[in-house]
């Protein structure tokens, strides 16, 4: 069990809700503009000798290069666009009232741990729980 003042205890005036609500936007809009520099990025990677091009055909190191950028950019968006999704349902759940509470154990989630990452939807204890179970197959979940 997490120790020390809740966040849902302190959101009882409409002040913290805001400030809750203005941080998770903010970081929303982050993670968006994000995403919108890594589509923009893409576009010149499809074609590597497009402009300049003389004829010359990609040396092989290049395209295995291209080839790498395009994958991590790939993994990188498919984060971003997950970390998105998961503070959208964090505006949601504050909305609803439900946010900063543990979806496992229905316990307050220390403020530290939402104030580092206002995504989360387990206290510190569950997580390590999950983490752990995760690791052993055929451990059920609570």
């Amino acid at each position: 069990m997490e120790t020390g003042p809740s966040l849902t205890s302190d959101m009882s005036d409409g002040t913290a809700v805001d400030e809750v609500r203005d941080r998770i936007e903010q970081e929303l809009r982050r993670v968006m503009d994000r995403l919108r520099q890594l589509g923009g990025a893409m576009v010149s990677e499809e074609f590597p000798a497009a402009p300049a091009d003389d004829n010359q055909s990609p040396d092989l190191l290049d395209v295995v290069q291209v080839q790498e950028e395009r994958e991590v950019s790939f993994a990188t968006r498919d984060l971003l666009v997950e970390r998105a999704n998961r503070l959208a349902e964090a505006l949601k759940r504050l909305r609803e009232g439900a946010y900063g509470i543990c979806e496992e154990c229905g316990e307050p989630i220390a403020p530290a741990r939402l104030q580092a990452m206002p995504e989360v939807t387990t206290c510190v204890r569950c997580q390590d729980w999950l983490e752990r179970t995760a690791e052993r197959p055929g451990v059920r979940r609570r």
